[in-house]
């Protein structure tokens, strides 16, 4: 008789507070996700907030993931009878926030839904009957009554095309839905404590508003007009409340620095097409980290000479396909052929497949972006039938080599740009030679590393440099486990032979390497002289490169006479 382990049940619970006059959220816990789109390892779960507002007319922002089904409504409920909810605000479509939409519908079909044009036309798609609704912009009001008017705020591409901000002038609260959120989960309503959530809310930050500074930038400029703020309450993690002042400067803080790249690179898709719209964020993501600026443009909604204009500017394009037939596949051929009129032949591009049901080719489209001269930075990409973590990833690195492509003559400028003298002075400082090797799920990457060092007894700590385009940053994030491999002296050829050639995106880099499992998930080199361990602790940007704290766990010397190889370089303005 074989007995089959039990499936994992997965801790969901609702918390449900008063956060300001009539004002009450009802927090769906999800304790232990630990994979949320592109931002690929969560260490402490997520949460999806929903938000109910009473006037004399009664307001909901937002619903839950469709998991939450019974706890969400009996907790609603509970709160009060659905048919006295008037309106159901929508602050964007996805799934984690709108899961709900079309089991409320079933319960109240007399709500009006308010959300912006595009978030309606997707609804439309995810609900499939008639609702009532009502189309919002920028500067629109919705009053409630004892003083709930909700002005809405137009935030394209944080991080989908569909959303708004709402603001109620009675409490001073802003509904942003992802922005200004993190994925965090925890008991805690409000953001007492910094230190607990810093990391989470700039990872956040990185994987999801990074990409689109520019649109940060513009909703910030929009929310400064809007009154006082006593609260900003996200979609994700927990309100912000006691330290407003940090988190909007940080927000504005890396976007302005996100955006002044002399270098942009343009991601057209289409909004709601396959997958389309996680690739592409993928794909921006890991632009940003070679310091480019990127553009999100979607093909559906885009003015054609706002089209020509970036395609003409862009030092690099990104293409995701669409479909074949249809009035979307008019509005994008008649993109693609605007675009394909402005490039010129020094951009480099990419392309995906999006994965809807009646996608162009995906090779036939690259091959007219090479047509028109402009060449290819990475192969193009296929979607699997099937969503895994290793997807994402290949898109991320795909868009750090088109980022590197595109910045590879200013990474040249920067290497001549230090003073001779402080060049090999700096280059004088040596080091050893490691490998890094990390693995989650069916993600894994590795790289060679020489700024290794002790830093601490207790516990054993250590430190390591890692550049931001480097395609392991994103599995050393806090929490994650990774083994430090040492290179032994006289015998490091065919191992950094390997490690140092370039992977295509996607590519397992220990195809032909041997290796096992260690503690922490992440693959031991048979051939090292010894390895250690680690678990990330902590992590300090320093300009170009993450400096990354962590503790050691496990470790043992393979050789107890072999010696630590050594690097020894002669310039120190680059590696």
């Amino acid at each position: 008789m074989v007995t089959l382990t039990p499936p994992r049940q997965r801790r969901l619970t609702v918390q449900v507070q008063t956060i300001g006059p009539d004002t009450t959220a009802l927090r769906s816990l999800d304790w232990d996700r630990d994979r949320f789109d592109i931002e690929f390892g969560l260490q402490n779960g997520t949460t999806y907030n929903s938000f109910l507002i009473k006037g004399d007319q009664i307001a909901l922002v937002d619903t839950s993931h469709e998991k939450f089904h019974d706890l969400y409504f009996q907790h609603l409920e509970g709160l009060i009878d659905l048919t006295q909810i008037d309106y159901l605000v929508i602050s964007h479509t996805e799934p984690d926030h709108s899961g709900l939409v079309r089991a409320f519908l079933e319960q109240h079909p007399e709500v009006t839904i308010v959300g912006s044009k595009v978030a309606i036309q997707f609804l439309e798609n995810l609900v499939h009957r008639p609702f009532k609704r009502q189309l919002v912009k920028s500067g629109d009001t919705l009053d409630l009554g004892y003083g709930h008017r909700l002005e809405f705020v137009s935030a394209p591409n944080l991080h989908w095309p569909d959303t708004i901000f709402t603001y109620d002038h009675g409490t001073g609260i802003l509904f942003t839905c992802d922005a200004f959120g993190m994925h965090y989960c925890s008991d805690a309503l409000f953001d007492e404590d910094v230190a607990a959530i810093e990391a989470d809310f700039r990872y956040y930050y990185d994987c999801l508003m990074g990409p689109n500074a520019r649109s940060v930038l513009s909703a910030l400029k929009r929310m400064a007009d809007l009154g006082p703020l006593s609260a900003i309450a996200t979609g994700h993690g927990p309100l912000l409340q006691h330290h407003l002042p940090l988190w909007l400067e940080s927000y504005r803080t890396w976007s302005e620095a996100n955006t002044q790249s002399e270098t942009t690179v343009a991601v057209f898709y289409v909004a709601g097409y396959g997958d389309s719209d996680r690739q592409a964020q993928a794909i921006a993501h890991g632009l940003t980290k070679t310091g480019v600026a990127v553009e999100m443009v979607d093909l559906k909604t885009a003015d054609l000479h706002e089209l020509q204009d970036i395609a003409g500017r862009a030092a690099g394009l990104v293409l995701g396909t669409f479909p074949m037939s249809g009035p979307v596949a008019d509005q994008a051929r008649t993109a693609l052929s605007t675009i394909l009129a402005a490039v010129h032949p020094k951009q480099g591009f990419g392309v995906f497949e999006a994965g809807g049901s009646d996608d162009e080719a995906v090779y036939p489209l690259a091959n007219r972006l090479s047509d028109v001269g402009l060449t290819a930075a990475f192969p193009p990409l296929r979607r699997p039938h099937t969503d895994t973590e290793a997807l994402y990833q290949t898109c991320e690195e795909a868009g750090t080599d088109l980022g590197q492509w595109v910045t590879r003559d200013r990474t040249i400028r920067q290497m001549k740009s230090l003073d001779s003298e402080l060049d090999k002075a700096l280059g004088r400082l040596s080091g050893g030679l490691y490998i890094i090797t990390a693995r989650k799920g069916d993600r894994s990457s590795a790289m060679l590393a020489s700024w290794v060092a002790q830093a601490s007894f207790k516990p054993l700590g250590i430190t390591i440099a890692v550049a931001k385009d480097r395609a392991i940053e994103a599995l050393m994030q806090v929490g994650d486990g990774f083994v430090l491999n040492v290179l032994e002296e006289g015998n490091t050829q065919t191992l950094m032979k390997h490690f140092l050639k370039r992977f295509a995106p996607g590519a397992d880099r220990f195809e032909g390497i041997a290796t096992q499992p260690s503690q922490v998930g992440a693959p031991i080199l048979m051939d090292a002289l010894a390895y250690l361990e680690c678990e990330v602790v902590s992590r300090m940007e320093c300009s170009d490169h993450w400096l990354v704290y962590s503790v050691v766990k496990h470790g043992r010397v393979a050789k107890a006479d072999g010696l630590t190889a050594v690097h020894h370089r002669k310039v120190g303005n680059h590696y």
